[in-house]
Parts: C-alpha cells; sequence; structure tokens
C-alpha cells in the first residue's frame, strides 16, 4: 500500500465527500478521546466518593474548578495547534505544516511547564480564594500539587491530539488515552483501596495516566513518515508559526480559562452552603464535564474543517460545515440532557452513597438538564471563528458574556435569593447571551473573509 492510500484509510477527507458522514465519523473517536481526558479527573472523584469518605470527595471537588482552569488553558494551545496545522495541511503547505508542528511542540511544553509552576506555588493561595472549607484545605492542595505534575504530560498529549486530529485522524489519540484510562483506574483503586491514600492516591494515578498518554502519542509522531512527523533535530521556535499559534491557542485557552475564572464565583457560592451541599454539587459537576466534552468533539470538527476548507479555498464548504457540526452539537446535548434527568440518581450513586448527598446532586441536574443543549450556540460559532482565524474578539464576548455576566448575576440575582437554584441559572441565561453575540459575530465575520 502506497503512502497515499495509506494516509486516505487513516483519516477522514476534510475538503471533499459527504460533511454529514466525515464529521460525524471525525467527531466519534474524537469523542472518546474528550471523553477520556475528563474521566481522569472523574474517576478520581468516583473512587474517593465509593471508597474513601465525602470528605475525600469533597476535597477533589473543590480543585474541579482549577483543574479545569489550568487544563482548559492547554486544551486551548491544542486548539490553536489543530487549526493552524489544518490551515497548512489544506494549503498543501508542506514547510508550513513542519514549521508550525514543531514550534507548537515546544510551545505547548513550554506552556505545560509554566502551569505546572503555578499550581506548585499558589495552590493553597488559589483554593482559599474558593472559599474552600478548612476541613477539606490539606487534602485538596495536596490533590492539586500532585495533579499539577502530570501537567506538562498533558500539553504534549493535546499537542499531538492538535496535530492528528488537523490530519483527520482521530481514532489514534482515542486508542492512546484508552490505554491510559485503563491504567488510572487500576492505579486510582490501587493507591485508595489497598494504599489508603484517598485524594493524595486518585492525584498520582492520573499524574501517572498522563505521562503514558503523552509518550505514546510522541512515539507515534516520531515515527510517521509524511509532514506531521516530529524530528527532535528540528525543534525550534520559528517566528512566523510561534506568531500565528500563539494568536490562536493564547485566546482560545484564555476562553476555556475565563469560563473557569467565572465558575469560580459559582463554587464561592457553592461553598457558602454546607459540605453536603459542597459535595453534591461535585458529584452534579461531572455531568458538566461528560457531556460538554461529547460536544466539544463536534466543535473541534468545526474548527478543524473550517480551517482546511479555507486553506483550500472553498468557502461553501465552510459554511455548511458550521451548521451541520452545530446541528450534531444541539442534538448531543438534548439527548444527553435528557437522560441525566431520567438517570440522575444513578449518576449520582457513582460518586457517592450518602442520600443527602444524591438529593443535593439532583438539585444542579434539575436544571442543567434543560441546559446543556444551548451551549453549542456560544461554542460552535466561537470554534468557527476560529477556523476563519479569528480568536482575539470571540474572546471578548466571551469576557463579557460570561464572565461579567456571572459575575453580576452573583451579586445581584443570587445575593437577592440566596437560594442554590439561583445560582444553577446562570448557566443558561449567560449561554444564552453569549451565543447570540459569537452567532452574530461569526456571520458578520464569514462575509468579509477572502478565502
Amino acid at each position: 500500500m502506497c503512502e497515499n492510500e495509506k494516509k486516505k484509510t487513516s483519516s477522514i477527507e476534510m475538503t471533499s465527500g459527504s460533511l454529514w458522514k466525515n464529521i460525524l465519523l471525525f467527531s466519534l473517536p474524537l469523542m472518546g478521546s474528550q471523553v477520556l481526558e475528563v474521566f481522569f479527573n472523574l474517576s478520581d472523584v468516583a473512587v474517593v466518593g465509593r471508597f474513601a469518605d465525602y470528605m475525600a470527595l469533597g476535597a477533589v471537588g473543590s480543585t474541579t474548578l482549577l483543574v479545569t482552569l489550568f487544563t482548559g488553558i492547554l486544551i486551548g494551545m491544542g486548539a490553536g495547534v489543530n487549526v493552524r496545522v489544518a490551515h497548512e495541511l489544506g494549503a498543501e503547505n508542506r514547510k508550513g505544516t513542519e514549521e508550525t508542528i514543531h514550534t507548537s511542540l515546544l510551545l505547548c511544553a513550554i506552556a505545560g511547564l509554566l502551569v505546572c509552576v503555578v499550581c506548585l506555588l499558589f495552590s493553597g493561595q488559589m483554593l482559599s480564594m474558593m472559599n474552600t472549607k478548612p476541613e477539606l484545605m490539606d487534602q485538596a492542595v495536596l490533590y492539586m500539587k500532585i495533579y499539577a505534575l502530570g501537567m506538562p504530560a498533558m500539553a504534549v498529549y493535546n499537542f499531538g491530539n492538535g496535530v492528528l486530529s488537523a490530519r483527520g485522524d482521530t481514532k489514534r489519540p482515542l486508542i492512546y488515552l484508552s490505554i491510559a484510562g485503563v491504567i488510572n483506574i487500576l492505579l486510582n483503586l490501587f493507591f485508595v483501596i489497598v494504599c489508603h491514600m484517598a485524594a493524595a492516591g486518585v492525584a498520582t494515578a492520573s499524574a501517572i495516566a498522563l505521562y503514558i498518554s503523552a509518550v505514546l502519542v510522541m512515539i507515534h509522531l516520531l515515527r510517521r513518515k509524511d509532514e506531521c512527523r516530529v524530528s527532535l533535530r528540528k525543534l525550534r521556535l520559528h517566528p512566523k508559526a510561534c506568531k500565528a499559534v500563539l494568536l490562536l491557542g493564547i485566546p482560545t485557552g484564555l476562553q476555556n480559562g475565563i469560563f473557569a475564572i467565572a465558575n469560580l464565583f459559582v463554587q464561592a457560592g457553592v461553598n457558602s452552603f454546607d459540605a453536603v451541599t459542597v459535595s453534591g454539587n461535585a458529584a452534579a459537576a461531572n455531568a458538566d464535564s461528560l457531556i460538554y466534552n461529547i460536544m466539544f468533539a463536534f466543535y473541534t470538527a468545526c474548527a478543524s474543517f473550517i480551517g482546511q476548507n479555507w486553506g483550500a479555498g472553498n468557502k461553501k464548504r465552510m459554511l455548511k460545515t458550521y451548521g451541520i457540526s452545530l446541528t450534531y452539537a444541539f442534538i448531543a446535548g438534548a439527548i444527553l440532557g435528557g437522560l441525566l434527568l431520567v438517570f440522575g440518581p444513578q449518576f449520582l450513586s457513582l460518586f457517592a452513597t450518602e442520600p443527602a448527598v444524591i438529593d443535593a446532586g439532583m438539585e444542579r441536574i434539575r436544571i442543567m438538564g434543560f441546559s446543556y443543549a444551548f451551549s453549542c450556540f456560544m461554542d460552535c460559532s466561537i470554534a468557527a471563528s476560529r477556523g476563519i482565524g479569528k480568536s482575539i474578539p470571540p474572546t471578548i464576548i466571551i469576557i463579557l458574556g460570561s464572565c461579567v455576566f456571572r459575575v453580576i448575576w452573583f451579586y445581584t440575582v443570587f445575593a437577592h435569593f440566596q437560594t442554590i437554584s439561583s445560582l444553577y441559572l446562570l448557566y443558561i441565561f449567560s449561554w444564552g447571551i453569549t451565543g447570540f453575540a459569537e452567532v452574530l459575530f461569526f456571520a458578520v465575520s464569514f462575509r468579509k473573509i477572502r478565502v
């Protein structure tokens, strides 16, 4: 089999063929990868909730937003790599592709190291700012610091995932994360049940699993024979590629980070209630990560397909990609939200055994189950804008529509009612306002672009 034939069998064609079929085939393995990446933290919560105690569950849950903040930054860098590599591949620019890939590896590794250092030095201060309960603080800080040691590996994995997704290959990242995910679960059980390490044990297991996934993806990239091959001798920061990746990656990472920062106010509000409510919220919040990351697969598809078709000069196919990706994401959010409403108690029982904690978690699920589908108008439009190289204005819209709006809601609506329901309702309202603005921005920008 020749090289071109191998390429076709192992990757999805983005510039030709049925978009309905190809976007779905592209997204399904990526969906599995996204879910497994979230599963690292989700299995931590499940194991400590079932085999330790609710104090350990609350400690791990108290770190969720910080983990989301910093992993979101690293995932954003990987998304920037994905779009930029897709642009070069679509334009069939081999030199540009190689320079982008080798520059991106260095940038992502540096970002991972910086995030690791920040978490090691300031975990205690950040958790204190979130009003973490004193009885949960020691375990939460220890969990955060150990988990942070795996951040450089997460950055490298997301780099590799971005490159392979741009090439149309989403199956290999799924395989690598599947291997790492199984090891993560086994180590979780060993450290918690056998070694009685609780929060520290699940953090250690996750860090080890992250390094396994990074090593596997790098071995593959080092062995490739096409323009996506990584050569250690070619590693350097090419100015043009560096600027292009950072202009896409940093705003995308900030977008993810801004959501987490805005959610810090939500967590602070949750922390003002008792420990049972905090633990119930932590258990229910795992559904957010799970459903959002399934939907995120379609957003990555949107950015990748639009990026390659922009490089190839096919504007009509770019617009059709946006519509199809938006439709798939909405359907996924609606179905998964509905299933969560029906099977919420069973889902929560994976993470908690106390009936009071499960009841507290259901308060969140009853509101969020109806909300997930509407987030796609915001996120898919952001991905589409990123696909045409627009990332800074969508970030500004996110700051205004999500961060600023949620802060205002926290100090007005929530301050007035002081109920947990009034706190959870801010999600759907902020998604609706931001989504309208992001759709409008993409529509205006798309009319102006030249391919």
